[in-house]
């Protein structure tokens, strides 16, 4: 099960050692090795994917929700986008396209023919493309604070949040990496020390990553835009927000919610743009009953 024992607890948890692998994927413009994380031996799979800021990573993304997610009996993979992490390194014109692509090629090398989506961010637009292009691949579709559907009406784009982070990738030091971090959410307090540094390490690990995800901005004009395609999007999907997000503005999860024929809406008080992460409780309880209808 990748399990060691929590001498506190006395509970297993998984780590992130333990469950680590690595998958060799051909799909598309994706030709290298996929970081995953494969947790958990339900024959129902979870696949989480995880933001875009520099040092992300799905380990990183979602350590807090793991161990609920498999002790409800799921199988969940944290997959690490090429050009991330422990991936191999990659410039694409098309980040949502060439992610969704990798995640396919894991899948397929898995032997996975089905799984519910769940990303952060960068994730959630990694999650709709994948239900996009490989809707029978898709059961259901949980995308919190994602982007992909237009400019907000209601703040300046870009955000504060995501000019921090682009600033980030181009200047990368611990001041700035402070600086995005004060807003990623909605109490900087909760942020310690051992996380902050544990960023800036993986951070710094890669930064060959860092170089081209700037080159990939520069090559993709922005952030693809699938608002006219969310009338298709028909998997039963649950929008998750953070009322106080300043990366990606809480109307775009409402233009998402009026364009999706079976969609519904969570938002979370006192929250920013990490929800499962800030209200890691709530929001696995919410998501396991979600995928449990």
């Amino acid at each position: 099960m990748d399990r060691t024992l929590n001498k506190e607890t006395n509970v297993s948890a998984i780590t992130e050692a333990g469950s680590s692998k690595f998958i060799d994927v051909t799909e598309g413009e994706i030709n290298g090795s996929i970081h995953v994380n494969d947790a958990g031996n339900g024959d129902e799979v979870v696949v989480m994917f995880h933001g875009s800021g520099p040092g992300a990573s799905g380990w990183s993304n979602f350590h807090r929700n793991v161990d609920a997610f498999v002790d409800a009996g799921y199988r969940v993979l944290l997959i690490d986008s090429p050009g991330f992490n422990k991936s191999y390194p990659i410039v694409t014109k098309s980040r949502d396209g060439a992610y969704a692509q990798a995640a396919k090629g894991v899948l397929d090398k898995l032997g996975i023919k089905r799984a519910h989506m769940i990303g952060n961010s960068m994730g959630g637009a990694t999650a709709m493309r994948m239900a996009v292009d490989y809707p029978e691949m898709v059961g259901k579709l949980i995308m919190m604070g994602g982007g992909s559907v237009g400019a907000s009406t209601t703040v300046p784009m870009p955000t504060e949040g995501l000019k921090l982070l682009q600033g980030l990738y181009r200047n990368p030091t611990m001041e700035n990496l402070r600086k995005m971090l004060d807003i990623f959410v909605y109490a900087p307090s909760t942020l310690t020390e051992d996380l902050i540094n544990g960023r800036f390490e993986n951070m710094m690990r890669r930064t060959e990553h860092l170089s081209n995800f700037v080159e990939s901005l520069k090559s993709s004009g922005g952030r693809a835009n699938y608002a006219h395609l969310l009338p298709t999007l028909t998997m039963p999907t649950m929008i998750i927000w953070g009322r106080d997000d300043r990366f990606v503005p809480l109307d775009l999860g409402l233009r998402m919610l009026w364009g999706m024929p079976d969609a519904e809406l969570h938002v979370f008080s006192k929250c920013g743009h990490w929800a499962q992460w800030e209200h890691a409780d709530k929001f696995n309880q919410l998501v396991l009953n979600f995928l449990a209808r």
